[in-house]
């Protein structure tokens, strides 16, 4: 199982709170993403009226066209009239759906942008920090608990630890290392797990 949370309490505690964190904001920016694009949609109001409008005149038109085809010698010329005011009917219809469009196009690209980019910088600053972590917790965690995985762990220290904590240990340490001194092995592997925010028991 990877070790997906610290075991020392301060650090599991930083942890909780950065996970909490980011999922919250990921929900928050969503929401105002999607309330975004809500209000940026009330704008194609006036092209859904026009759309209708349009279709519902030219509609009533060319009803008007095809009773008036339908009057004995003049319902030719008459019906004319009648077709072309359907057709410019029906552009005015094309020109709202144009307009929803056009408005549906913008509220999805400000929504996604608005929501979007603040998600994705913080999973950009978090995500491989965290990943990172879990991968080099759980590796630690298994070799605390493999025959020699202490010493591993204690190598680990001494190339990885910062040199602030490696100038509190003896100044023999390296010596003592090099012998393969059980107490100084046990020191440097908790540590390295200390670093991690690990217990440091040795199994």
């Amino acid at each position: 199982m990877p070790k997906l949370y610290a075991e020392k309490p301060f650090r599991f505690a930083r942890q909780l709170f950065a996970d909490l964190f980011v999922v919250t904001w990921t929900v928050a920016w969503i929401w105002l993403g999607h309330r975004v694009f809500e209000l940026i949609m009330k704008l194609a109001a006036p092209g859904r009226k026009m759309e209708d409008a349009g279709n519902g005149l030219a509609d009533n038109l060319a009803d008007a066209q095809s009773k008036a085809d339908g009057i004995p010698l003049v319902g030719d010329k008459l019906g004319i009239p009648f077709g072309k005011a359907a057709e410019a009917a029906r552009s005015l219809a094309e020109a709202g759906q144009g307009q929803q469009d056009v408005v549906h196009d913008l509220a999805l690209i400000l929504g996604w942008a608005i929501g979007g980019i603040p998600i994705l910088l913080a999973l950009v600053l978090w995500l491989p920090l965290r990943v990172r972590w879990v991968r080099t917790a759980s590796a630690a965690s298994r070799l605390r608990r493999r025959r020699g995985g202490v010493e591993l762990l204690a190598l680990r220290a001494l190339t990885s630890a910062p040199l602030r904590r490696l100038a509190t240990l003896p100044d023999d340490t390296a010596s003592r290392w090099r012998a393969g001194d059980p107490g100084t092995m046990d020191s440097l592997a908790a540590l390295e797990l200390r670093r991690l925010g690990l217990r440091t028991r040795i199994r």
